[in-house]
C-alpha cells in the first residue's frame, strides 16, 4: 500500500471521531491536506538572485556530496527564526540560531557555521524565495559558495530541506518562540536526528555518512 492510498483514506474516507483521531498519528498532524498553488512570487525580487535551474546538473543525483539546502524555521514571536541547512547526500542537519531575519545577520551565521567544513563539503546551497538571503552575493565572496534559488512557492524543489523542516516541527512547534532556545538546545535537537537512521541511506545515520565524508 502506497502512502498515498493512506492519505487518501485519511483525508476524504474518514467520518466522524476516527476523521479527528486518525490524523493525530501523523507525523505533521494536519487534519487536511493542502493543494498546491500555482508559484507566483508575492514577496518582490532579490537581487542578482540565481535560478535554481541554473544548478549545476551534478547536484541533483546526490552522488557527490557537498550541496546544501537551507530555509528558515519561523516561531510565534515577529523575528523568531532558526535557519536549517541540510546536506543534500547525507541528510547531515545543522541548525543555526538567529537573532534577527536580517539578511546581514543571517548570511553572516550560516557563514560562520559552515567556514568550519571543508571545502569540499560545501559546494553550492539552494535556498527559498527569502529575502533574509537577500545579501547573498556578500555570502558567495566570502565563502566561495554560490547561491541558487528556487521558484516562488515552490518548496518541493529543495525537498531534503522541507522534509526535515517537517521533523523539527515536532520540536519546534509554530507557536514557540524560537528566540529563547539556545545553540546548544539546538545542538543536541541536530545531533538527535542526525544519528537517526534513515532507509533512505541504507539504515545508516546521516552522522555516520558525513563522518565519512570527512576522514
Amino acid at each position: 500500500m502506497s502512502h498515498e492510498t493512506i492519505y487518501r483514506t485519511l483525508f476524504l474516507q474518514a467520518r466522524g471521531a476516527l476523521k479527528r483521531e486518525l490524523p493525530a498519528y501523523l507525523r505533521t498532524g494536519c487534519q487536511e491536506r493542502g493543494r498546491r498553488r500555482t508559484p507566483t512570487e508575492r514577496r518582490g525580487t532579490i537581487p542578482g538572485a540565481v535560478s535554481i535551474r541554473e544548478r549545476p546538473p551534478t547536484v541533483e543525483d546526490r552522488a557527490i556530496p557537498g550541496h546544501w539546502e537551507g530555509d528558515l524555521l519561523i516561531g510565534a514571536r515577529l523575528g523568531s527564526s532558526i535557519a536549517t541547512l541540510v546536506e543534500r547526500s547525507t541528510r547531515f542537519l545543522v541548525l543555526v540560531k538567529l537573532a534577527s531575519r536580517a539578511t546581514d545577520h543571517v548570511v553572516q551565521r550560516i557563514q560562520r557555521q559552515l567556514q568550519h567544513l571543508p571545502a569540499a563539503l560545501c559546494q553550492t546551497l539552494t535556498w527559498d524565495r527569502g529575502h533574509e538571503m537577500a545579501a547573498h552575493q556578500a555570502f558567495t565572496v566570502a565563502t566561495d559558495i554560490p547561491v541558487y534559488f528556487c521558484d516562488p512557492q515552490s518548496p518541493w524543489q529543495r525537498g531534503t530541506n522541507e522534509n526535515t523542516n517537517g521533523l523539527l516541527r515536532q520540536y519546534f512547534p509554530k507557536s514557540m518562540d524560537l528566540s529563547r532556545i539556545p545553540q546548544h538546545r539546538l545542538n543536541a535537537v541536530a545531533r538527535e536526528l542526525n544519528n537517526r537512521p534513515r532507509a533512505t541511506l541504507d539504515f545508516c545515520s546521516p552522522a555516520d555518512k558525513f563522518t565519512e565524508l570527512l576522514r
